[in-house]
């Protein structure tokens, strides 16, 4: 006999989840398909335990630099298998959490691979082999992304590796060449040189974080280059011989081919969609360019079944997903929500320094007409940045000059990652540069950098 619910959500990550907490607190008895660990790749091998990591690496930047604070400490040393276990363990005690929550939100795991089999059934195959059958009115895809893998670099888990093997590697490499430089290559650069690692960072594009505003791309780059890693853009990997004992990389650039020696190649290309075996095709879902088609409210072209996440066009980005998850239930359930707004998405990168941006970068309100004024208030200038040592990055504000409306801010420094919600917000809100402006921020902080851009665009900062 089927198992039967009212909605069926295939994947728990942040999109899978938070749809199935927000369906059962709305109602629905929720049956939720697993093939692993609760949480998905991002609690279990992406946002979680990647911050604990980045972590670690500030610690010891700060031990590295005690003196500048004025303190002494004695030998600075580090067990690297101490610091992977305490990442594994920061995403297995949150993974446990989404355990306890759903538990009390009543909310059922059924532990295998779906595969949709018509409209209202899914059919989960164990690990041991056997299905069974799970039926309900409504089914939400949610299964997310994987590593992209290049054909000049195909993932062998040993000397080329993705993100997964990139979290627990059993020793520190002498050397390693990061291939691409959005988020998950910044990250793992950063911590990988910081403890001690030789890192050569490859983009493909003319400049890294290329999503980025051109000044925080610079700005990251100046600040790589500070601590030691070598950044190479507009230059590709062609080739990886992994015959010898580590690596010997071939890169294509302007200047000719360059040959790098390393331990280990990351690959942080991208991501790629996982909708392999899930029966679209046999249904007739919409797929185009590896992403699943939906209206507003993320129905398919198949009623009855849906799609949140990186599996659907958008931002393959955690927060997004769980955002898509909620809307998606609440239209299901009759609440007639809000559709997202895709052009108030903030993006964050947790190297040090941070990068947190939302909104238009300067050369896309300028190539779209608008006539902006455009702040600039630098970490150099802030009090609160300089008793803390982080002098480095800025934040910077772009406004449409006719009706004041906040068209985009790009922020690098400390704790911008923090700091970027007050954009959003004030986004949403329809807030002007001049309401910025005269609403009171604390002093000394990082924030107070908002309100003086804000005023460096309008002529009016006082602390520069």
């Amino acid at each position: 006999m089927a198992l039967q619910y009212d909605l069926v959500v295939i994947g728990s990550g942040p999109g899978g989840y938070v749809a199935a907490i927000r369906a059962s607190q709305l109602g629905l008895k929720v049956g939720v398909v697993e093939r692993e660990s609760l949480g998905g790749i991002c609690l279990n091998w992406g946002c979680i335990p990647t911050k604990a990591l980045l972590k670690t690496a500030q610690v010891y930047e700060y031990l590295q630099h005690a003196q500048d604070y004025g303190l002494t400490v004695g030998e600075k040393g580090f067990d690297f298998e101490a610091v992977i276990k305490r990442s594994r363990g920061v995403a297995d005690g949150m993974s446990k959490g989404i355990n306890f929550l759903f538990k009390k939100n009543k909310i059922e795991t059924v532990s295998g691979v779906g595969k949709l089999l018509a409209p209202g059934k899914v059919e989960v195959t164990k690990e041991d082999g056997s299905k069974e059958t799970v039926e309900a009115k409504h089914i939400i895809l949610a299964t997310g992304a994987r590593s992209r893998e290049l054909p000049a670099l195909p993932i062998d888990g040993q000397k080329i590796i993705g993100y997964r093997q990139a979290m627990v590697l059993p020793a520190l490499p002498k050397k390693m060449v990061v291939v691409g430089s959005g988020a998950i290559g910044v990250e793992f650069a950063y911590f990988y040189r910081t403890m001690g690692t030789e890192v050569t960072l490859v983009e493909y594009l003319p400049r890294i974080v290329p999503v980025e505003d051109e000044e925080v791309s610079r700005q990251m780059e100046k600040s790589f280059k500070k601590i030691g890693i070598e950044v190479m853009t507009s230059a590709e990997v062609t080739k990886v011989d992994t015959s010898g004992a580590g690596c010997n990389v071939t890169i294509k650039t302007a200047k000719g081919d360059q040959q790098i020696a390393c331990d280990v190649v990351l690959s942080a290309a991208g991501v790629v969609t996982n909708l392999e075996n899930l029966g679209l095709e046999e249904l007739g879902i919409k797929v185009e360019k590896g992403r699943v088609i939906v209206d507003d409210y993320y129905q398919t072209n198949v009623p009855g079944i849906y799609a949140i996440g990186d599996i659907v066009p958008g931002p393959a980005l955690a927060h997004v997903a769980s955002a898509e998850g909620i809307i998606c239930v609440e239209q299901i359930t009759g609440h007639h929500p809000e559709p997202l707004n895709y052009q108030n998405i903030p993006g964050c990168t947790y190297a040090q320094p941070e990068i947190a941006s939302v909104g238009l970068t300067e050369k896309e309100a300028r190539d779209k007409g608008f006539d902006v004024l455009v702040g600039k208030f630098p970490f150099s200038a802030s009090g609160k940045a300089s008793a803390a040592g982080a002098k480095d990055g800025f934040v910077k504000v772009i406004f449409d000059k006719k009706y004041g409306e906040w068209l985009g801010a790009h922020m690098i420094g400390s704790n911008v990652t923090e700091m970027i919600a007050e954009v959003v917000v004030a986004r949403k809100l329809e807030t002007t540069g001049h309401e910025i402006i005269k609403s009171v921020h604390p002093h000394p902080t990082m924030s107070e950098a908002v309100m003086e851009a804000a005023a460096a665009a309008y002529g009016e900062v006082i602390h520069l």
